[in-house]
């Protein structure tokens, strides 16, 4: 059987542990699996884009587990209330092939980003550092300012997002945090005035210079964690030029990050090699660093394996029937006797059937594309 983990058995790991632990457990699974870098079989995750978004699947296997995690990036999303990123991931056995875990990884995109940028921060900010800008205040941004401020000590957060009303949600959720000040700033330029950190959020799909040289000081590091795709950038080009600069996997940063406009021997160094001690990360007091974060799989790698490990120890999730359990490996056929025969009361709708059915209970028309309405004339 799989094992499936809900949105309610993420909260529940959450509740049990608290949202400080869960991060420094999260970071030394990153770490554990990141000072292993060269065990896994790794490639730059394959992207479908639309003028919409994109959805994306992120494969990576070591020689015992494989897993994948299919997610999304759609920033109109909020319309039709719907997030932004939604995304599950599956962990499986090398050996046999055998889906062991599917679980969603929405919430844990969330923590795993989040404990990712405080993972590179421990190595690249500087180790007096009390003081974040937050640039953009959508879904991603209290899982960072918690990460930074349980595992950097991070005393300050200021805050900018051109939505005033994702500010007033941050704000909201922040404000009861002990030993946390939260300050609302009117402009980003406003917000990373003296910041230790500047950690950027933004979800358009474009190029952006949220970031420009003016605004860098020395000493300064920047948590790039928007720029995630083609064609979307959040730092002028001239803050990278002017920095050191730390990507995932460089391949795939070359492609969708904050780099994707510098040319290609612009040099970069991989999170995995400051980890493993085999580069150094912040070398000097006023030196401006950069991550240039996409997410990469190996991060999900590591979020999955917590994940089990916690479902393990904790009693949660439910056995799921995904692969069929039979007498005969070989006697697949068999299993089709097996489901119960449909009755008119219980057989689906065809599909032009179903829609039509929609469409009589909501007002907004549910073929929006080509491909919808190429559904809808779909034989039964």
């Amino acid at each position: 059987m799989t094992r499936l983990l809900t949105t309610t058995d993420i909260a529940r790991i959450v509740q049990h542990h608290g949202l400080a632990s869960c991060f420094q457990q999260l970071t030394s699974y990153l770490a554990d699996d990141y000072r292993r870098w060269q065990e896994f079989d790794k490639s730059a995750r394959v992207a479908n884009h639309s003028a919409e978004g994109v959805i994306e699947l992120m494969p990576i296997a070591d020689a015992r587990a494989y897993s994948f995690k299919y997610v999304n990036g759609h920033p109109k999303n909020h319309r039709v209330g719907l997030p932004t990123v939604m995304a599950f991931g599956v962990l499986a056995d090398v050996a046999t092939g055998t889906p062991t875990l599917l679980s969603e990884l929405t919430l844990s995109t969330a923590l795993r980003t989040a404990a990712t940028s405080a993972l590179a921060a421990q190595h690249l900010a500087r180790t007096d550092a009390r003081t974040m800008a937050l640039i953009g205040n959508g879904a991603q941004s209290e899982f960072q300012a918690l990460a930074f401020h349980h595992l950097l000590g991070i005393e300050e957060v200021r805050l900018y997002d051109l939505d005033s009303a994702a500010t007033d949600k941050l704000i909201r959720h922040l404000s009861a945090v002990p030993g946390l000040r939260v300050v609302r700033c009117a402009s980003t330029a406003e917000a990373v005035r003296g910041a230790d950190i500047i950690t950027t959020v933004t979800a358009d799909k474009r190029n952006a210079t949220i970031v420009t040289p003016d605004m860098i000081e020395p000493g300064m590091h920047l948590n790039a964690v928007g720029g995630d795709c083609p064609g979307k950038t959040e730092l002028h080009a001239d803050v990278l030029a002017r920095a050191s600069v730390f990507v995932e996997y460089e391949p795939q940063s070359r492609i969708e990050g904050d780099v994707q406009q510098m040319p290609a021997d612009f040099p970069v160094t991989e999170l995995w090699r400051v980890l493993r001690g085999d580069a150094r990360g912040r070398q000097q007091p006023d030196e401006v660093t950069v991550f240039d974060s996409v997410g990469f799989a190996l991060e999900d790698f590591a979020t999955l394996r917590w994940l089990r490990d916690q479902a393990e120890a904790l009693g949660l999730g439910q056995d799921l029937a995904l692969v069929p359990a039979m007498a005969d490996p070989k006697d697949l056929f068999a299993e089709l006797a097996l489901a119960p025969a449909a009755t008119p009361e219980t057989a689906p709708l065809p599909i032009g059937e179903a829609r039509a059915a929609m469409r009589a209970i909501s007002p907004e028309p549910l073929a929006t594309t080509a491909a919808a309405a190429q559904a809808d004339a779909m034989p039964a």
